[in-house]
């Protein structure tokens, strides 16, 4: 961490303190200066580093509402910066809940078989996207406290390192549950197989490679500090 962090982390989190310092300073206008105090208030609660975090959870919260009940579009999956195919160039298909292929808004033909994959990948899917969600919530949380520490620690002149290292434990944390993630994609790209296989409709949607397997964690390090991990699929 660089010192202009520190300032910049510092003023983020004292605007709100320094809005609700500025409310009722006259006496001239009591009901202005009250309504002043009260949004100052709320505007304080809203941008405090539990505000915040409580907004991200709750957006969280909804978009895993959304995943569990909403029609998956399988051409917009990507793992990291994969980009395989144009996405314009395939009509758009989507898993509904019930495990249902839709491709241009209209249900395609399946075999109890089929549709037990598709529900598969569906469920799958679902399972890592709520995974990662999870991940970026303890992410914005650590975000929120490495603020607090880099404020406070500036404040009782505690060094760079100092500050890093008490909040590594969080750091370290995150990035476990990180390379937890990658070690499930080996099952995701088998599915994604056994589905294109058994299902020709999918496969120009079937885009996961197992380069996006191996290239998944291997800028992470383990507990022991090893590099990445090594994984395959079927």
């Amino acid at each position: 961490m660089k010192p202009t962090t520190f300032s910049a982390l510092a003023l983020m989190l004292l605007l709100p303190l320094a809005a609700c310092g500025q409310s009722g300073q006259t006496d001239s206008q009591p009901d202005t200066a009250v309504n002043t105090a009260q949004t100052s208030k709320d505007a304080g609660e809203q941008t405090s580093p539990s505000g915040i975090s409580g907004e991200i959870h709750k957006a969280m919260q909804e978009a895993k509402q959304e995943l569990a009940t909403k029609n998956i579009d399988v051409g917009r999956i990507h793992i990291g910066d994969s980009q395989h195919h144009d996405k314009d160039s395939h009509s758009k298909a989507e898993i509904t809940p019930q495990g249902e292929l839709l491709i241009a808004g209209k249900p395609v033909p399946a075999t109890p078989a089929q549709q037990a994959l598709l529900l598969d990948y569906r469920q799958q899917i679902v399972g890592i996207a709520e995974t990662g969600m999870d991940i970026g919530a303890q992410g914005a949380d650590l975000g929120m406290n490495a603020a607090k520490e880099a404020l406070w620690g500036a404040l009782a002149g505690k060094s760079d390192k100092d500050i890093e290292a008490s909040i590594k434990p969080q750091t370290d944390k995150i990035q476990a549950a990180a390379l937890k993630l990658c070690q499930r994609l080996p099952d995701l790209l088998s599915t994604q197989k056994k589905l294109a296989t058994a299902m020709p409709e999918f496969r120009p949607y079937a885009t996961m490679q197992q380069k996006d397997v191996d290239d998944c964690g291997k800028d992470t390090t383990d507990a022991n500090g090893k590099k990445g991990f090594a994984v395959s699929s079927d």
